[in-house]
């Protein structure tokens, strides 16, 4: 029974600490990770309680179910959070979004898991069976949803619609459980196949997208501190974001003009510290929060407004606010100062 718990729950995990380690970057939020977690539990049981009602109002078979309906379900639950945290901005990279998919699959797992030692150890002495559940299905169920996260995110930073991205993503997600829960018959397989193409496909996803990440620092970095020292010099004007304001000024009033300014200004600031404390992670040095970042933000949330949608649409394409750069401000607003 010991053996079959440790084969059954252990391996996803392990793989889980795995990708915490290759996030070089310290991209990821610990208590998202941890609400990833609850929520992959709390969707294994919705899961339950969806399936079995559906299996039993339409009278299914098993085999039609788990081939077709049951990757749907459960897939769609998984996702659920995902996009929800792309949506608030809380997942900026395809590397904190494979992590917390994976986590939020892996907690699923363990949940199905524990139901099926608690309801089945008995009367299964294969264990095969346990090995097929610990090595196939839990990393199937981690897998499924990390790529889901990364399919979204990848689209979304090539500018696709963002229901194309999730319907892509779901897609994609979806056929590989129902190719693994078709492959069941013959588990070896099933399991070899996962256990091959899950972790290189996440594996290769983040070397890509640690060296995009780099290079976006590395492009970014240096021209915004120089931005930043061109408008405390008072030479604002001679950047050629300076000179695209003074191109527009005419059609806005003064003080939009002004609170313009005043935007760009701490938007640069907010932003050089924003990608000073992502190197800073990479490079394990400690880190001291700065305890004017929250009222900075709240600063730039007022002059966002007062500045209103036509004047934020002007000075996007110049400020490069995509998603990336609006995830870094949300990165900081998740710093705690200390106390």
């Amino acid at each position: 029974m010991i053996l079959k718990i440790v084969i059954c729950l252990i391996p996803v995990f392990l793989f889980l600490l795995l990708l915490l380690f290759l996030d070089s970057l310290r991209l990821v939020n610990k208590t998202i990770l941890l609400i990833c977690l609850a929520w992959g539990i709390f969707s294994a049981a919705l899961s339950f309680y969806a399936n079995t009602f559906l299996i039993h109002q339409y009278q299914m078979s098993f085999e039609l179910f788990s081939g077709y309906i049951a990757p749907v379900v459960e897939e769609i639950l998984k996702m659920l959070l995902i996009l929800l945290l792309i949506k608030t901005n809380k997942i900026g990279f395809m590397i904190d979004g494979a992590i917390y998919g994976f986590s939020i699959g892996a907690a699923f797992s363990f949940a199905e898991n524990i139901f099926y030692l608690m309801n089945y150890a008995s009367g299964e002495p294969n264990l095969m069976v346990w090995i097929t559940r610990g090595f196939g299905t839990a990393v199937m169920h981690g897998g499924t949803t990390a790529v889901f996260a990364i399919l979204v995110i990848s689209s979304l930073n090539r500018q696709a619609f963002f229901g194309i991205a999730m319907l892509a993503g779901a897609a994609s997600a979806i056929i590989i459980h129902a190719s693994f829960n078709a492959l069941t018959a013959w588990p070896v397989i099933a399991t070899v196949f996962i256990l091959v193409s899950i972790p290189l496909a996440l594996v290769i996803s983040f070397q890509f997208n640690e060296n995009a990440i780099r290079k976006w620092l590395e492009m970014e970095f240096d021209t915004e501190v120089s931005m930043l020292t061109m408008i405390r010099k008072g030479k604002f004007s001679e950047t050629r974001t300076g000179q695209y304001l003074v191109s527009i000024r005419n059609h806005f009033p003064a003080e939009v003009v002004f609170d313009i300014y005043c935007f760009i200004s701490l938007y640069t600031e907010l932003s050089v510290k924003a990608k000073s404390l992502m190197m800073l992670r990479e490079n394990d040095f400690a880190i001291s929060p700065d305890p004017e970042i929250p009222s900075k933000l709240k600063e730039l949330k007022s002059l966002r407004k007062q500045i209103g949608p036509s004047g934020y649409l002007a000075i996007a394409p110049v400020l490069r606010m995509n998603r990336k750069d609006l995830w870094k401000l949300s990165m900081l607003a998740s710093e705690k100062p200390q106390k």
